[in-house]
């Protein structure tokens, strides 16, 4: 029988487990830790009661990749809520701008940059379904929908700082770096406006919504899924060398490279070890976790309603701070993004104390303390905050370290998002995904948010990153297009794209 081991149980490396095990492939799970989950796992940080997301925190394409759509977590416990407002970035003074999920809407609180506003996110957000299926895959392929991916390209393929230049009002170009600034570089790099552009479109499509329970429940659900189909997990299992597991034909690393040559070097030739070795880690987290007695009190009021709160001031304020943190400086007035998932999902808190989970975007390796700044700066727009804290608990960068050896550093990016990072990943070529040069047995694999489409929950990297070893195993692509199509593991058929979630008014141009 054909055998496949995964190191790594985080959303990845469990998404590759249930792909292949779906083609029939007897597959284990190795995992580290005490309990599955990676970047996505919720814990009590704070007070009992009160459900944490240890890292990601809302999910902008778990509704949009295919992964979800092939696969049916909703029958293994996991459901989706969403919030009023997808993403706000207040400003002093009470001022701010917010995104809806509609465009127009949003255009509309913008002043003079409503039509500009329009311009540039309806084309995308309109076609989001199938820009969505484009770029969650390794970059470098010939595109289904050519014209859709050129509609992102054209404005994904610019610096951020470019983008800015297009809004008049300080509201528009604050929440334009915001969302940018979800790239973790300095905002004049190329390409530094593909992240931003794509995760706003996918808001006003799909919106940004969070895992009722927290985000551990959507591994718990990948798990059980796992489970169904017939694959093992073994936690507590950390691995130290491939050779102990034997001779699987299969051997998926959901790790991030610097792993991937402590596990796997004597199995790899010189060429992947030397790419692998080349592999730079970007800017870090520092990330706290607070419990406030009933919710932060915003100055800007759409930020009482929004899901995800920007913090760091005008654009000229954020791009300063991106700028010295990718330059190794730790800014006076750091970027930090804040989560309130409770708004969404309202049985993560305890009566009116509720769980806040928020990060600020640090130095790569930060040995410093981090959490003043960000209380700070979330008093400097919701003053009072302080006197409503009822509990801290900080999470510095060789914390998130220990707690996860993919996030060297505190990079929870897997990797520095500059240009050539992105696009081809740490093993540049047209296949990005498999490590060794054997493919009649299918070889050594890279799943893990080091490789396209990149971080997120969205299993892509380990989904795609299985596909590859099925097609080898085949010796065409012919079992991996099977996957998903009838298998009895609750397949829906990933050919169709979904709908944007009914309850939203969804409308993206006047």
């Amino acid at each position: 029988m054909t055998t496949a081991a995964v190191i790594g149980s985080g959303p990845n490396g469990l998404a590759a487990a249930i792909t292949l095990a779906a083609a029939g492939v007897s597959v284990t799970v190795y995992e580290a830790a005490d309990r599955v989950g990676g970047g996505a796992r919720s814990a009590e940080l704070t007070l009992p009661g009160l459900i944490h997301d240890e890292c990601s925190s809302h999910h902008p394409f778990g509704l949009a990749a295919e992964f979800s759509r092939t696969f049916d977590l909703a029958a293994h416990g996991l459901e989706w809520a969403f919030t009023e407002v997808e993403f706000s970035h207040p400003l002093d003074g009470g001022r701010g701008a917010a995104a809806l999920r509609s465009v127009v809407e949003t255009s509309r609180t913008l002043g003079s940059d409503a039509r500009t506003y329009r311009r540039f996110f309806s084309p995308v957000a309109s076609r989001m379904p199938t820009v969505a299926d484009e770029v969650l895959q390794s970059l470098i392929h010939i595109p289904r929908h050519p014209f859709h991916l050129a509609t992102l390209g054209m404005r994904a393929s610019l610096p951020a700082a470019a983008i800015a230049r297009l809004f008049r009002t300080e509201e528009a170009k604050a929440l334009w770096s915001g969302v940018a600034a979800h790239t973790f570089g300095p905002f004049d790099m190329p390409l530094s406006a593909a992240i931003g552009t794509s995760l706003a479109s996918a808001a006003h499509y799909f919106g940004w919504p969070v895992a009722v329970g927290g985000s551990g429940a959507i591994t718990e659900a990948m798990a059980s899924l796992l489970d169904h189909l017939g694959g093992r997990i073994e936690t507590g299992r950390r691995i130290h060398d491939v050779r102990d597991l034997g001779s699987p034909n299969v051997l998926m690393l959901d790790t991030g490279p610097a792993e991937v040559k402590r596990i796997a070097g004597t199995k790899l030739g010189g060429w992947a070890r030397t790419t692998l070795g080349r592999w730079r880690n970007g800017p870090a987290a520092f990330k706290v976790a607070l419990a406030v007695e009933g919710g932060i009190p915003w100055s800007h009021e759409a930020s009482r309603r929004s899901g995800t709160v920007h913090l760091g001031g005008t654009y000229a304020e954020v791009a300063a701070a991106e700028k010295d943190v990718a330059k190794g400086r730790m800014p006076e007035r750091p970027y930090a993004l804040l989560a309130q998932q409770h708004l969404a999902d309202p049985g993560r808190g305890r009566g009116s104390i509720v769980p806040i989970d928020v990060y600020a975007h640090v130095p790569q390796g930060f040995d410093g303390d981090a959490t003043e700044a960000i209380l700070a700066q979330i008093e400097r727009f919701a003053p009072g905050t302080r006197d409503q804290i009822l509990g801290v608990t900080p999470r510095g960068t060789s914390q998130i370290e220990a707690l996860n050896a993919n996030f060297v550093g505190g990079d929870i990016l897997t990797g520095r998002k500059d240009p050539l990072q992105l696009v081809f990943g740490p093993s540049p070529g047209f296949d990005p995904y498999r490590l060794s040069a054997r493919r009649d047995d299918g070889g050594i694999y890279l799943c893990s948010a080091a490789v396209p489409p990149g971080p997120g929950a969205h299993g892509m990297c380990g989904f795609l990153a299985a596909r590859r070893a099925i097609a080898d195993l085949g010796g065409n692509a012919a079992l991996a297009d099977s996957v998903g199509a009838g298998t009895g593991a609750g397949a829906r058929g990933g050919a169709s794209a979904p709908a944007a979630p009914p309850a939203s008014s969804n409308a993206l141009s006047e």
